[in-house]
């Protein structure tokens, strides 16, 4: 099934409103032992969140009229997780946190939202 073009514009932006790290920023964070620590490990290997991280530190490169379905999809995944996962704030200085340090994998980073 083709997606709408409103709902695929819709994402795109939402993703570039909620992704908050660069491509630099993100591959360099990708980079350090507390990255790659963060997030649910399947069967040893590399977490979930910091897969998506590679990928979407790709995204962020890529021009939106070369964006795939697959890619938009990805989108949407990413737009989803980081909504969910600032509704669940900790209280208190977030600074050294698995909270934070899950989202900065999916390309968010809390401490930028003023």
């Amino acid at each position: 099934m083709t997606e709408h073009r409103d709902d695929r514009d819709g994402t795109v932006t939402e993703f570039g409103k909620l992704v908050n790290l660069t491509p630099g920023q993100l591959r360099d964070w990708l980079e350090r032992d507390e990255s790659k620590a963060a997030g649910q490990h399947r069967g040893g290997g590399e977490s979930t969140g910091h897969a998506s991280g590679r990928r979407i530190a790709e995204l962020l490169r890529t021009s939106k009229s070369d964006l795939s379905d697959d890619d938009v999809a990805h989108m949407r995944k990413v737009n989803g997780y980081i909504k969910r996962h600032l509704a669940q704030r900790p209280s208190g200085d977030v600074t050294d946190t698995t909270w934070r340090r899950s989202l900065m994998n999916w390309g968010h980073d809390p401490l930028k939202d003023g």
